[in-house]
């Protein structure tokens, strides 16, 4: 399905997206209905838990979705959303149907039914989404190892970083320190997937607040 846009510019904040969103995952055919249980929006994608159920409560029979116990299914869908010259628009795809788009979090994904296809894309997109939200947010002074050479924009590679900031006016900017160079690179959290742990800033940390950050793990 390709992009909507509505005209009427009625769409216009966060709370109108989550609203249609809703209205959009909710209806009824002559013998089933769906309901949205859960919306995250991701930068300017909408991710949606979706509820199966049919009318008479008899048990939803699918070819991609195990039954749950209830008798209904959740599947996961994603909705793209931009505006174009004030008109807000969609692209809506079901989690089988072939998304790139892949921060779904965890919260969400858990609440979707098991998939009968272990090698269906739907599977591959649910791991998607687990791979990103366990990429961790490292702290100041971690050392890392990349999980492969990123290209910097001189030709140049790094692979073994630092966590570090810099300021912009007010504001602190998470960058990474390269071992090989001293320099500065600002990296995106996919390129940060697989990485390493060097070493952690705590274990570097005082005796003393080692032993109490130590402790605060128990």
């Amino acid at each position: 399905m390709g992009w909507l846009f509505y005209s009427d510019r009625r769409i216009k904040s966060y709370g109108d997206e989550k609203t249609e969103i809703a209205r959009l995952c909710t209806f009824e055919t002559v013998t089933r209905k769906t309901t949205l249980i859960k919306a995250s929006k991701v930068g300017s994608t909408w991710y949606v838990a979706v509820r199966v159920t049919n009318l008479d409560s008899s048990p939803v029979e699918d070819r991609t979705y195990v039954t749950d116990a209830d008798g209904s299914i959740t599947f996961g869908a994603v909705f793209l959303t931009r505006y174009d010259d004030g008109c807000w628009g969609y692209k809506d795809m079901e989690e089988s149907a072939g998304p790139v788009e892949s921060r779904a979090p965890i919260s969400l994904l858990a609440l979707l039914s098991e998939l009968k296809d272990p090698d269906s894309y739907a599977h591959a997109w649910r791991q998607c989404c687990r791979n990103w939200a366990a990429i961790p947010n490292y702290e100041e002074g971690d050392r890392i190892k990349l999980a492969a050479p990123v290209t910097l924009s001189d030709g140049s590679t790094c692979q073994i970083v630092t966590a570090t900031h810099y300021r912009r006016g007010r504001q602190k900017r998470r960058c990474y320190r390269i071992e090989e160079t001293g320099g500065l690179v600002r990296l995106s959290k996919a390129s940060l997937a697989g990485a390493e742990l060097l070493c952690s800033a705590k274990s570097e940390a005082s005796p003393v607040l080692a032993e109490f950050l130590a402790g605060q793990g128990e």
